[in-house]
């Protein structure tokens, strides 16, 4: 059997342990920076990270816990202010290597570019939020290595909608069938399956108690040779780290032509 065409990677909480030391300590020195007295503890942020996209997760939040603040300037304006600083300070903080890839990740993307297995982001963060990460954490050169780099702002709709996983596939020209997205969480699987993409999700610290139905592997990191994967939900075989042979077992199912019978 085939490896998959492609993989189709998220971001945050997938590529890179970003959110918790990352977005949400970014978020918190936005705020102060505009004399704001809000702050997104750890347990909080695990709450927001249910809306997708940062501007949509400031709205919410603003809506939900701060609805009596008067706010000048307009709501939109500021929205998109303190995201646009909240995105500086989230740069600061690739600067000072605080934020790690996850294991397996560069293994796993440099056997697939040995295989010339193709390779897409989808990802509900701002494009330019992502890129410096990629460079930063994967070379400078890295965001080549990818056909698409699809953002949260190229869609009519984020995660959970299918939007982003369909541009994908559309500007590709992928086969459904015979490409595997890599995702985190409730959020992006749901995306992922409802535009017909068979999915592995390594969960993190936010999304390990998420309902994953439906996903053809669930496990709690890419893995290395020294650093064995757990398996949370599905099979590996007896794989303990994740490669392009385990991936192709994966789409193996929806590939593998029907047998014939004889009567």
């Amino acid at each position: 059997m085939p490896f998959p065409e492609a993989l189709i990677f998220d971001v945050d909480g997938t590529l890179a342990e970003t959110e918790r030391d990352g977005h949400r300590v970014a978020f918190n020195q936005a705020f102060q920076d505009f004399g704001l007295p809000w702050y997104w503890p750890v347990g909080l942020y695990g709450q927001l990270l249910r809306v997708a996209g940062g501007k949509e997760r400031i709205r919410y939040y603003i809506e939900r816990y701060q609805p009596d603040c008067l706010l000048d300037p307009p709501l939109t304006e500021l929205v998109a202010a303190l995201h646009q600083t909240k995105t500086a300070h989230f740069k600061a903080l690739l600067e000072a290597n605080v934020i790690p890839l996850r294991p397996g990740v560069k293994r796993l993307l440099e056997e697939a570019r040995r295989h010339q297995v193709r390779l897409a982001i989808a990802t509900t963060s701002a494009k330019d939020a992502v890129l410096p990460l990629l460079e930063r954490l994967l070379g400078p050169t890295s965001p080549t290595w990818f056909e698409v780099i699809a953002a949260g702002d190229m869609v009519a709709a984020k995660k959970p909608a299918p939007d982003i996983y369909n541009l994908v596939v559309e500007v590709m020209g992928l086969r459904r069938d015979l490409s595997l997205v890599i995702e985190d969480s409730h959020q992006g699987l749901t995306a992922a399956l409802a535009a017909g993409l068979p999915t592995v999700v390594t969960v993190n610290d936010y999304t390990r108690d998420h309902v994953l139905a439906g996903a053809a592997l669930v496990i709690n990191h890419l893995g290395e040779p020294n650093l064995p994967f757990e398996v949370l939900q599905g099979h590996a075989g007896h794989a303990y780290y994740f490669s392009l042979e385990l991936a192709q077992t994966l789409i193996e199912p929806a590939t593998t032509p029907p047998r014939t019978t004889h009567s």
